[in-house]
């Protein structure tokens, strides 16, 4: 037994160049795939956020009364599909007015030409032509309501962008996992193909199959599980590096789409480094000793 151990042992090592290089290279597919995870997910919540910020605006008749408008928007804040609201007198519209022009309507035409207005933004899901058009029927039941403006060329072009963009992110995550499964699957069977006559002679001295298979399979989900915890912590500093330098992408790179991204990287790291070891060490111990010359 114990010189099965050091036989084990000296086969395999825990810590040598092969397994730096391999983790390395490990790391850098998995900070990759990594990256793909990240943009997938930071573009969900992009697009989350840039749906949300789309205003839309219900103009009031003069004829109705600030208190009733003010109720009218507390019953507006009720609805399912409104994030928020905010509601603008006819006099801060003429401020806001006012200091975006340099001038003052009301001094040349004697009166305030603005109307009071409530500013809608809708929750992500009812941000589309479709669902606002019904909104803007349900609203218009209200006889104060003047005019329910928004922009529908605007709106189309952001889901329509949304839309091909995921579609292209979704198209380059399934292609770079394949070339990720490829490139990790190369370097575990390299550094299998440099032990494969020490595999023929454990087999020889009637080592089982299972004994064989797992000092290898222990190395490799040590390879995965470093390489992973390593490309984790990068994105992690990148994270924290863009949202230091622009506080507003905190909307986009939250704490959950990084948690998600961590797991991600780290099961993918697990699974394909001890997959593709099995995949290798079953490979070479299925061969015969003079298939291994020619390989």
């Amino acid at each position: 037994m114990k010189m099965n151990k050091k036989a084990k042992n000296k086969s395999v090592p825990c810590f040598d160049m092969q397994f730096i290089t391999s983790s390395i290279s490990t790391t850098l597919v998995l900070l990759l795939l990594g990256l793909v995870v990240f943009f997938v997910l930071g573009a969900h919540n992009l697009s989350v956020y840039v749906k949300e910020n789309i205003n839309f605006s219900i103009l009031i008749s003069d004829d109705m009364k600030e208190s009733d408008i003010l109720k009218l928007q507390k019953k507006l804040d009720k609805e399912p599909f409104v994030k928020e609201t905010e509601y603008i007198s006819k006099k801060q519209a003429l401020r806001e007015q006012t200091e975006a022009m340099g001038t003052d309507p009301q001094e040349f035409l004697g009166y305030n030409p603005f109307t009071a207005s409530i500013e809608i933004k809708l929750h992500s899901g009812y941000a589309n032509s479709d669902s606002i058009a019904k909104i803007e029927k349900k609203i218009r039941k209200n006889t104060d309501i003047q005019e329910v403006l928004y922009q529908k060329d605007l709106i189309d072009a952001v889901n329509e962008n949304i839309r091909n963009i995921s579609l292209m992110l979704l198209g380059l995550a399934v292609i770079l996992t394949f070339i990720s499964f490829a490139l990790i699957n190369n370097t575990i069977r390299l550094t299998i193909y440099s032990k494969r006559f020490l595999i023929h002679t454990m087999k020889l001295v009637g080592a089982s199959w299972g004994f064989i298979r797992r000092p290898f399979l222990r190395r490799n989900f040590r390879i995965g599980v470093l390489s992973a915890v390593i490309a984790d912590a990068i994105l992690w500093g990148a994270a924290y590096w863009l949202v230091s330098y622009e506080p507003e992408l905190i909307r986009v790179i939250t704490p959950e789409v990084m948690l998600l991204v961590s797991v991600s990287v780290l099961v993918f790291g697990v699974l394909i480094t001890w997959l593709c070891a099995l995949l290798s060490i079953n490979k070479y111990l299925k061969m015969k000793a003079s298939t291994l010359y020619y390989i």
